[in-house]
């Protein structure tokens, strides 16, 4: 068993990796940046069942140099999950791509000054999707977005960060190995509070504060699958100095993932929309809206991706997308109890 740091322990995927390394028998060193968040982490990861007893938390903030050497000490692997996130649209680009990229970095040469064996990077769909002209074929690890096109600053924050990562640990490394998972939008069951974006948009469908379906098409994965690619990627041999894209099955348009709600949850699901807002109008709002605007270089677009690398390299596999959806949308229900 390996003593393993998790970078952003209190959030939605770091909390199910702790779990998925707890339960593996793995000791796990989870970061913070304020360590009032640790009372937190702890209720958790004992709600959903897992003893606590092999977890540490430490404070490491991406921003700030103090705290990562001491955090990546005695560490085998490290996770690397923690991104920069604002509460608000950012003015500038460089708002949200500075902290990721330089945090990432002192992730690395932590790791690498420690003796840390392989890193675990979690990237995203956005740093190999976005920037592209159509196309009817899917996305895969060889595509990288374009950061120079006109994309929302958390897509090119992503993109440009594991760039870093990778000419780091080419140039700089010393041995250090690295690994990447690229999830689509990730969905599954919520342990708290704290959740990704794509289950923030899955709760406005459930409650009816969407007033339409957005016109795009995304691949889902279940957080669940997100976290067992990151342990195959940590261990497995063939995963050292790869990409490996985390989806099940092919992209979904919004309107499909509300008709599943709709067939699973029945009566539950009676606020979500039915109606697809013309892509004229969603055009013509993000331009005006600031969170549509993230938005804006995907409305009519299908991000189809596969992970046909990490099935045949890692033997991985994710469950049915539909199940996912349920069992997320049950999850989310629960919590407003």
């Amino acid at each position: 068993m390996a003593d393993v740091l998790v970078t952003g322990g209190s959030g939605y995927i770091g909390g199910w990796c702790a779990l998925a390394l707890l339960g593996a028998g793995h000791t796990v060193r989870a970061t913070v940046r304020d360590l009032a968040r640790e009372p937190q982490v702890r209720a958790t990861l004992r709600r959903a069942g897992e003893d606590d007893a092999r977890l540490r938390v430490v404070r490491a903030d991406l921003r700030d140099d103090e705290g990562w050497r001491e955090a990546a000490a005695g560490c085998d692997y490290v996770l690397h999950i923690a991104s920069p996130t604002l509460t608000r649209v950012p003015r500038h680009d460089d708002e949200m791509v500075r902290p990721a990229v330089d945090g990432t970095l002192r992730v690395l040469r932590a790791a690498r000054d420690a003796g840390v064996r392989r890193v675990v990077m979690t990237s995203a769909i956005g740093a190999i999707a976005y920037g592209h002209a159509p196309r009817d074929t899917p996305f895969t690890e060889r595509d990288w977005t374009n950061a120079g096109a006109r994309i929302a600053p958390y897509q090119k924050s992503k993109t440009l960060a594991e760039r870093a990562a990778w000419d780091f640990v080419n140039g700089e490394g010393r041995g250090l190995e690295l690994a990447t998972v690229n999830p689509t939008a990730v969905l599954g069951p919520v342990l708290g509070p704290d959740y990704s974006p794509s289950l923030g948009a899955l709760a406005r469908m459930l409650d009816g504060s969407m007033p339409a379906l957005l016109p795009f098409a995304t691949g889902y994965v279940d957080v669940r699958d997100v976290a067992s690619l990151h342990l195959l990627a940590m261990t497995s041999p063939a995963a050292a100095g790869e990409r490996f894209i985390a989806t099940a099955g092919h992209s979904l348009w919004m309107r499909d993932v509300a008709a599943i709600l709709r067939d699973r949850l029945g009566e539950r699901a009676a606020k979500v929309p039915t109606r697809e807002m013309p892509l004229f109008v969603a055009r013509g709002l993000a331009r005006v809206n600031p969170q549509l605007g993230s938005l804006r270089a995907i409305l009519g677009r299908d991000l189809d991706a596969t992970s046909a690398k990490a099935e045949r390299v890692l033997g991985w596999k994710a469950r049915p997308i539909e199940d996912t959806i349920a069992e997320t949308a049950e999850s989310l229900l629960a919590l407003r109890r």
